[in-house]
């Protein structure tokens, strides 16, 4: 049995294509809706499993379109009735029933599991072979509604990596990539990435710095590196030591993908409910330098310097284009570049200061209580750069 799966995120149709492999079917893929509308005539497959908002050629991604075109072509210019399952984020009444007016067989509403997606392929056009049961290795395996890209910067981080959490996160988690930055380490960081990455090739991948230029820059590089792949909506930062956990950036994305917000910034402020676990000495420097840095950011956010950040793919470019000014605070310069870029008012309502659920601070954080003082100076820095200096962004 022939199956034909169309989808412009190649982290989607990759493992897509691999599951219903190893369920034995015949599978080919188009990133494309004009790809797909090709290769339909020449493969004619059984089904065809098509997302709903793609370009219309791989070389139009600005220009999109959507898998309409590819169920108008087969019912109405081919008039055939090839079993046809959407598989969208779009949740759209006005589409799905669009869809279903033209004769689709099912709508899958994303974010759904791999396993679903087999089942209902099976019950839709049955087994190319004698019926299995679900493979455990792969449930749990979820397909996301949007492309996310998470740049993870690393500095001799070979003792402090979890690898088999970042392996298992990518596996779980399709649709997301997670980038790792090797910034100039000295130790064996790099290669400690790459053994991560064996096996993991499609949803992970490993951008070397020769030179050590700081967190700010690896993530600056690791960033506008991302967002030249058009497969992802929203690109993001996260930690190393994972102090941040992944359900919260989870929740961050999740976050961005259902509202007008531009950035989605978590914030490790306590709250009840939540475990946010700091040293007491730590926590009175955090309080004050966050002071310090809200009176010269004129701005109501309350923890700019959280290192987990998810963002538009649009704004990565603006945001990050141009080196920053500090070492450190560069998680500052992103919302004072906000601001210079849509005023005060709109940046406020752009930017989501979100409360993580759980948030733990990792033994060996090489940002000492001594830093503290320079952090002021280079505020001070700031506010002389944005306010006379920067002119636009």
């Amino acid at each position: 049995m022939k199956i034909l799966t169309i989808d412009d995120q190649q982290l989607i149709l990759l493992s897509v294509e691999k599951k219903l492999t190893e369920a034995g079917y015949q599978v080919k893929t188009a990133a494309s809706t004009t790809e797909g509308i090709a290769l339909y005539d020449t493969f004619e497959p059984d089904l065809v499993l098509l997302d709903m908002n793609m370009p219309g050629s791989v070389e139009q991604h600005d220009n999109a379109s959507n898998g309409l075109e590819v169920v108008r072509y087969i019912r109405n210019d081919r008039k055939k009735d090839t079993p046809i399952l959407v598989m969208s984020g779009n949740t759209s009444e006005a589409v799905i029933l669009e869809n279903f007016d033209l004769g689709i067989n099912d709508y899958l509403k994303k974010p759904l599991g791999l396993n679903e997606v087999l089942a209902r392929i099976k019950r839709t056009i049955g087994s190319p072979g004698p019926l299995t049961t679900v493979n455990s290795d792969t449930e749990g395996q979820m397909v996301r509604k949007n492309g996310v890209g998470v740049v993870i910067p690393c500095y001799n981080e070979a003792d402090r990596l979890l690898g088999e959490a970042f392996k298992k996160f990518a596996f779980t988690n399709l649709g997301y990539h997670l980038c790792f930055v090797n910034d100039g380490s000295t130790d064996n960081t790099l290669e400690v990435l790459h053994q991560i990455r064996k096996g993991n090739e499609d949803n992970i991948s490993v951008y070397d710095c020769e030179q050590n230029g700081g967190k700010a820059e690896a993530v600056r590089q690791g960033m506008l590196h991302l967002a030249k792949d058009p497969q992802f909506e929203y690109i993001g930062y996260l930690d190393a030591d994972l102090s941040t956990d992944f359900r919260d950036f989870d929740e961050l994305v999740r976050t961005l993908e259902k509202s007008d917000f531009k950035i989605v910034s978590g914030s490790r402020i306590s709250r009840m409910g939540a475990d946010i676990n700091k040293e007491s000495a730590r926590q009175i420097i955090s309080k004050s330098i966050n002071l310090a840095i809200q009176q010269i950011l004129g701005m109501p956010f309350k923890d700019t310097q959280c290192g987990a950040k998810v963002m538009e793919r649009d704004l990565v470019d603006k945001m990050f284009s141009r080196p920053f000014v500090t070492r450190w605070l560069f998680d500052v310069e992103i919302f004072m570049r906000m601001r210079k870029l849509y005023g005060k008012k709109q940046a406020v309502a752009a930017i989501c200061e979100q409360p993580l659920k759980r948030w733990i601070h990792a033994d060996g954080s090489k940002l000492s209580y001594k830093d503290s003082i320079k952090i002021i100076m280079q505020l001070f820095i700031l506010r002389w750069n944005y306010r006379y200096v920067v002119k636009t962004i």
